[in-house]
């Protein structure tokens, strides 16, 4: 009979180690070059030479406003992943779980959204938003991107996996379809929420070329598109270049490892059902 072992146990741990350390020294070079002079770059000095003034020259010029870039992106990205947490799961659970007139053929046509690249609608995206007069404001930037066809279907598919015997239950008790959503349904869908929260969070915040096409003015920029408005004037200034690499993606690093036991729970349960 097969037994199994731990022998090479060991070894897996110490190859994840290593391929995880080979997967984050890009990231760690970028935060070592953002806290040193320029005299230091590409090499290894003390923490004695390392400062936040390529942080505070960012934050403090007068040539840019980085703070306003970074409560645009803040208030963008807020509104967007609180949007997609309230739309998506509303439609996903109407696809998964009510019966209405119509609803193969939207379900068809939300898969089909997820098969066109954002970059061919972009374009009668940004004349709607103009006739409405959204262009340079949050308006534009937030109410398009308020759901996305992807995390619909990916919530549809784990409410199929809900039993119909909660819906009954609750019908039982008085709640009424909307009720039982918000008060059985949503709950158990956690896992996913989160899931969709940082996929989203992430999409969003580093997102350049829909806020660079509708928000063209500098008290709009979001901070990758004031960053890279910016990136000539500190071209062959690397730690500075670096500075700004790390205002944009640490706080996607941070949210995800505030939920990534979540996230990981969530893409093993979106499997594909019925």
């Amino acid at each position: 009979m097969l037994t199994r072992t731990n022998n090479g146990r060991p070894f897996l741990y110490i190859g994840t180690i290593i391929l995880g350390l080979l997967f984050a020294l890009p990231f760690l070079y970028t935060i070592y070059t953002s806290v040193i002079p320029m005299r230091h770059v590409n090499t290894l000095t003390s923490p004695a030479n390392w400062t936040f003034e390529n942080f505070k020259i960012f934050f403090t010029n007068d040539a840019y406003n980085v703070p306003r870039w970074f409560m645009n992106t803040v208030i963008m990205t807020g509104v967007v992943v609180i949007g997609n947490l309230i739309i998506n799961p509303m439609a996903g659970f109407a696809l998964a779980k009510l019966n209405f007139k119509g609803k193969g053929l939207i379900y068809w046509i939300v898969v089909a959204t997820m098969m066109v690249p954002y970059h061919m609608i972009l374009i009668p995206v940004y004349v709607n938003v103009a006739q409405l007069g959204w262009l340079n404001t949050f308006w534009g930037l937030t109410v398009p991107f308020l759901y996305q066809g992807l995390y619909i279907f990916m919530l549809r598919q784990f409410f199929i996996s809900v039993p119909n015997e909660f819906l009954e239950a609750a019908r039982m008790d008085g709640l009424t379809k909307m009720g039982a959503f918000w008060r059985i349904v949503y709950p158990l869908a956690r896992s996913s929420l989160i899931t969709m929260s940082i996929l989203a969070f992430a999409g969003t915040w580093n997102s350049y070329l829909v806020p660079s096409t509708l928000a063209n003015t500098p008290e709009m920029y979001v901070l990758v598109v004031g960053l890279n408005s910016v990136k000539d004037m500190f071209f062959e200034n690397t730690p500075m270049i670096m500075a700004g690499v790390v205002l944009s993606t640490l706080p996607i690093i941070l949210f995800f490892f505030l939920f990534q036991r979540q996230y990981i729970e969530g893409i093993s349960n979106a499997g594909v059902k019925g």
